[in-house]
């Protein structure tokens, strides 16, 4: 073979090499395998991955978690992973989604709720996570305000008067206000502290959740405020290394199905795990009772400075933070109309 086929062939084998590479992403879940997350909406997002970019980004999900919630972030920033989720309470640079998670700003359909954080986001603080590409951000179905007792709480005494187990963070800064007793943990240890009795209600956890940690022996009645006192918001991100080895173009298509398209999805299968608890109530014993107008325009005062923190912190970071605020609250408003 003379020097200039043997070029030729050479070029060819490596042109055709670069047209059959293939990027595989691996996408981290710390949700126990079995959870609608890992099992249903992170491969479901896969799956659309690979067919937008016709194969040449494919992906896949470790059988268990390669690091426990609050560190997924610095699991993609060092590379371990390339794709994952966290809860943004969590991430330390991540002032603007909190915007979703502020007292009595969202609604009962996090569907909804996750498109309007996403549009927020787009419009007030697309750049504000730096070290890493995001993908998508979602929000899931409030937390809740439970009794263990046969009387529902209903009013600011009421409460005050119990032994709260409480989510971290706002919820528990609101209760401990009051003159609450709280106790606080991470969700995954709720069971621990509510089974054996050490608390006489529960608030931060939505329907889905008090079925999965097994809450419902102990449970026996709901209040349901007409807004929602707490949401919880997440973001999905990729590794930025990782992301610039992928083209332009399956960039693109990538967040075609990804930014609002997978918060939607994220929220809607919440929204029917959640509903698919909710009918299990009857069963367990658990009584919806209506919020009272005044017990809930009484929390709505005493969460109002969650709101003027967090009006503060995002402005101090750069966010247009009321305009922020004023924009989510019109998303899920007129979406509900």
């Amino acid at each position: 073979m003379t020097l200039k086929l043997a070029l030729i062939a050479s070029t060819l084998i490596v042109a055709g090499s670069a047209a059959s590479a293939k990027t595989r992403l691996l996408v981290n879940c710390f949700w126990p395998s079995s959870h609608f997350v890992c099992s249903e909406v992170l491969p479901g997002w896969i799956a659309e991955v690979e067919r937008v970019t016709e194969g040449r980004v494919t992906g896949n999900i470790p059988p268990k978690s390669v690091a426990p919630p609050p560190e997924q972030l610095a699991a993609v920033e060092k590379g371990i992973v390339d794709v994952s989720i966290s809860f943004n309470g969590f991430l330390s640079e991540a002032i603007g989604p909190e915007v979703a998670m502020l007292p009595f700003v969202g609604n009962y359909d996090p569907e909804t709720m996750s498109r309007a954080l996403w549009a927020t986001n787009r419009k007030f603080f697309a750049d504000e996570i730096e070290n890493v590409h995001l993908l998508s951000q979602f929000v899931i179905n409030p937390g809740e305000l439970y009794s263990q007792t046969d009387t529902p709480i209903n009013s600011i005494d009421d409460l005050a008067n119990r032994k709260m187990w409480v989510l971290p963070g706002p919820l528990a800064a609101i209760t401990k206000s009051l003159g609450t007793g709280v106790v606080s943990t991470p969700a995954v240890k709720s069971n621990e502290i509510i089974s054996r009795g050490v608390v006489d209600g529960h608030l931060g956890l939505d329907p889905q959740g008090v079925q999965a940690f097994q809450l419902f022996p102990y449970t026996k009645s709901n209040t349901k405020f007409e807004k929602p006192l707490y949401t919880t918001s997440f973001s999905v991100f990729a590794n930025k290394d990782k992301w610039a080895e992928i083209s332009a173009e399956d960039q693109a298509a990538i967040m075609s199905v990804s930014g609002d398209v997978l918060g939607a999805i994220a929220g809607a299968r919440w929204k029917s795990a959640t509903d698919a608890a909710v009918e299990d109530y009857a069963e367990a014993g658990i009584e919806v009772v209506a919020a009272d107008p005044a017990f809930e325009q009484a929390l709505i005062e005493a969460a109002a400075p969650v709101t003027e923190d967090w009006l503060k912190r995002a402005g101090d970071a750069g966010i247009d933070a009321q305009a922020a605020l004023d924009f989510y609250r019109s998303q899920v408003e007129g979406a509900m109309n």
